[in-house]
């Protein structure tokens, strides 16, 4: 039992004629439950109830369900209200519980009382948002399986390991007159050695869990006039961008979100690249460079009449993303069976399309589908992940590999200082380490009732 207030909200809401909830959780759950049933509420029993207002006048009819702490959600005292899916019925519950004692519920708030009860980690608790967003079944299992700990598990397992190293090295600095070969060395480098792979597959696991909750970032670069915005439409399968014969029409990013295989491919066209252009143009050329680091398909498109022309520059700004897939569109325009153009620095592979007639679409579109499903397939085990996770692996990952450095030239305080920063950036995955401005930013996008 907590001494936090009591809150109250709609948790589900199947609308007219379905069932709605209204969740209670704290300490006076029991209290304002039993109050509104009129009746005694026993755990883990469905008692049928009318519930009534002030007045003693029936709110409607349902069913009240009693989980005492901490053999619940939150980890505290949780009674939930089943009743009819009126929105009008399950306001009036929630003003009733209020005025018996309760507050509204802050979005997430049922979810992060259960993280600070210690039912869920951060990352399962994050999970339960993924899992309420999954988009097809495919995001949902992966988010299930996050749910039930197959992430953590693995970061946990990574960070007890990082503990004992730097047990280890806390020790040796101890007996710094002693070399550290003589201190058990050999071991401690192997374990972190074994540590370092076990991060290093975690991490590429992590990232197509990302990829498979997110979606695949494709961003379309390369020369004026290209057909890019041409590209897009065909892509959306509806007008989304101005198709003009003036190049640089495309001055800033514009974002469509398509499902190939079921997974989701934010599509981003850019403004072409040149050398020139006016004030606007080069803003949207920089806008276009930003994106591409932050891309995980760069898809480069280039005139198949003359390929060569802004290729040089295209390429080099699609260097940054993960990876490349490149399009020569309008070959429709050459002449009847003939191939585009030898251009060199086209990599082989490349699709002629046609944005105006269809042609190569069906190519680009398995291709495309080939590209997301591999970084974001459904293996067994596979979590769903988010930007902050992969970003807190990386981070540990890289004060690892300078521990495993410093180690090598014997440099104990440097090498046990890296290790701190490698297992606090796993402890915030899962919250052992943890700043209450990330909890409320976490816990801030879940919906009313979580």
């Amino acid at each position: 039992m907590t001494d936090r207030d009591t809150i109250a909200a709609i948790a589900t809401a199947a609308g007219p004629g379905g069932v709605g909830i209204v969740r209670l959780s704290g300490p006076l759950s029991l209290g304002i439950g039993e109050r509104l049933c009129a009746r005694a509420l026993a755990p883990r029993h469905a008692t049928f109830a009318r519930f009534q207002d002030a007045f003693g006048t029936a709110i409607d009819d349902g069913i009240a369900l009693y989980f005492a702490a901490p053999a619940s959600y939150t980890g505290e005292d949780v009674v939930e209200l089943q009743a009819h899916g009126s929105p009008a019925v399950l306001h009036a519950l929630v003003d009733r519980c209020c005025a018996l004692g309760a507050r509204r519920a802050r979005p997430g708030e049922f979810s992060e009382r259960a993280f600070l009860e210690g039912k869920l980690d951060l990352a399962q608790a994050e999970a339960v948002a993924d899992l309420i967003a999954a988009s097809d079944a495919r995001a949902a299992r992966a988010a299930r399986r996050a749910l039930e700990g197959a992430f953590s598990r693995r970061v946990e397992a990574i960070a007890q390991a990082l503990l004992r190293a730097r047990v280890h090295v806390e020790a040796a600095i101890d007996f710094a007159d002693e070399p550290i070969e003589t201190l058990g060395g050999p071991q401690l480098r192997a374990d972190l050695d074994a540590a370092a792979q076990a991060l290093d597959a975690l991490l590429r696991d992590a990232e197509q869990g990302r990829r498979l909750r997110d979606g695949l970032h494709a961003v379309i670069v390369g020369p004026p006039n290209a057909g890019k915005s041409s590209l897009l439409n065909a892509l959306a399968g509806r007008d989304r961008a101005i198709v003009t014969e003036v190049a640089g029409t495309t001055r800033d990013l514009l974002q469509e979100a398509v499902r190939i295989d079921g997974v989701e491919v934010t599509l981003v066209d850019t403004a072409g690249l040149r050398v020139g252009g006016d004030a606007i143009e080069r803003e949207g050329m920089r806008r276009a460079r930003a994106e591409l680091e932050r891309a995980d398909l760069a898809i480069v498109v280039v005139d198949a009449r003359a390929p060569a022309e802004g290729l040089a520059m295209a390429a080099a700004a699609a260097a940054s993303a993960r990876a490349q897939l490149w399009l020569l569109n309008k070959a429709d325009l050459l002449t009847a069976g003939a191939a585009p153009p030898d251009a060199p620095g086209i990599p082989a592979g490349a699709i002629a399309v046609s944005a105006l007639t269809g042609q190569g679409l069906d190519a680009l579109h398995a291709r495309l589908g080939m590209l997301a499903c591999s970084d974001a397939g459904d293996p067994e085990g596979a979590f769903t992940a988010r930007a902050r996770h992969v970003a807190a692996l990386q981070a540990a990952a890289g004060e690892l590999d300078q521990a495993r450095g410093l180690l090598v030239h014997e440099s104990l305080d440097l090498a046990a200082e890296a290790l701190r920063h490698a297992h606090e950036s796993l402890g915030a995955i899962t919250g052992r380490v943890r700043a209450d401005d990330l909890l409320g930013h976490i816990f801030a996008s879940f919906c009313i009732g979580k």
